[in-house]
């Protein structure tokens, strides 16, 4: 019998058009994977995080009598009517189902027809812990191994994940990471608990990144803040207490507003005792490249 699916995604304040673009794809690539036999029975489910419903009652019932027709057998959303960031809002919609696999989505995604095909294509290892999309038109430049796909790490702007993994993984951190590096972080347990992550360039999205004037992807104060903060979260957690040091000399020396508020949250968490227990203290699985959380081909 094929695997049941269950695909996921968060939202906060998407911008016009969006959802419809993602809704189209995702069911498209799902009536394919169902056609094929890639997969059985798949559901949608749809955090909202945002300050308003994205989605009304009558909405989401007409939403999902076309859905159904279009490859999606049920459609579950859920307004959590606060801002929970991504890895809480992310845990929340896994403890509610029991599917064999978890797709994991931005909600700015555009998938490609084939790409749960592609996905599932990757999970005859049962080693395989998470298996990673190709980003499209800016791919991360990361590396990873040509002929096998192994890689430090996935961005769970597109992930697919076995539930048995997750079973044995847990969920995110949320309470370490708000919004960024909440991937990184689970990529690695994953890699403790003795899986492979798989960076797989067949199964491609389009991912809604923008660049400025400079050539360089924009970056928002949320980000901003966040990233520097779960930087800080990751050279803790991971046990590199010499980069941790390092990292707060330089935001308190050449860091924005923001990112020195980052630091002073983080060193206020520590002096609380609010820090999670290090990992990995032998080095084994955490990879730390400059700022980087692999080595990076460009």
């Amino acid at each position: 019998m094929p695997p049941s699916l269950q695909i996921q995604t968060v939202l906060y304040k998407p911008s016009p058009g969006s959802i419809d673009r993602f809704l189209s794809s995702v069911s498209r690539a799902a009536d394919l994977a169902k056609t094929s036999t890639s997969v059985g029975n798949v559901s949608l489910v749809i955090g909202d995080c945002s300050p308003l419903r994205v989605l009304r009652a009558a909405h989401t019932e007409s939403l999902e009598k076309t859905l159904r027709q279009a490859g999606i057998d049920h459609l579950r959303y859920e307004f959590f009517d606060e801002n929970l960031g991504s890895a809480a809002g992310h845990n929340l919609l896994l403890q509610a189902g029991d599917t064999d696999l978890v797709l994991i989505l931005n909600p700015d995604v555009v998938a490609s027809p084939h790409l749960i095909q592609e996905l599932t294509l990757r999970l005859d290892d049962h080693k395989i812990g998470l298996v990673e999309a190709r980003q499209l038109p800016i791919e991360h430049p990361k590396s990873y191994d040509l002929a096998t796909g192994e890689t430090s790490w996935a961005s769970t702007a597109c992930a697919l994940i076995p539930r048995h993994v997750i079973k044995v993984v847990g969920e995110f951190d949320a309470h370490s990471f708000f919004l960024y590096c909440d991937d990184v972080d689970y990529s690695w347990r994953i890699r403790l608990a003795g899986y492979k992550i798989i960076f797989h360039p067949p199964a491609r999205v389009f991912h809604d990144k923008r660049l400025d004037t400079n050539g360089h992807i924009e970056v928002g104060s949320a980000e901003e803040y966040y990233a520097a903060e779960a930087a800080l979260m990751m050279t803790h957690k991971w046990s590199r207490p010499d980069l941790l040091d390092t990292f707060l000399h330089r935001l308190a020396a050449n860091g924005s507003s923001l990112q020195r508020q980052a630091a002073q949250t983080f060193l206020k968490r520590r002096a609380l005792g609010d820090l999670p227990e290090p990992l990995d203290q032998a080095h084994q699985v955490g990879e730390f490249h400059g700022d980087n959380w692999a080595i990076h081909r460009w």
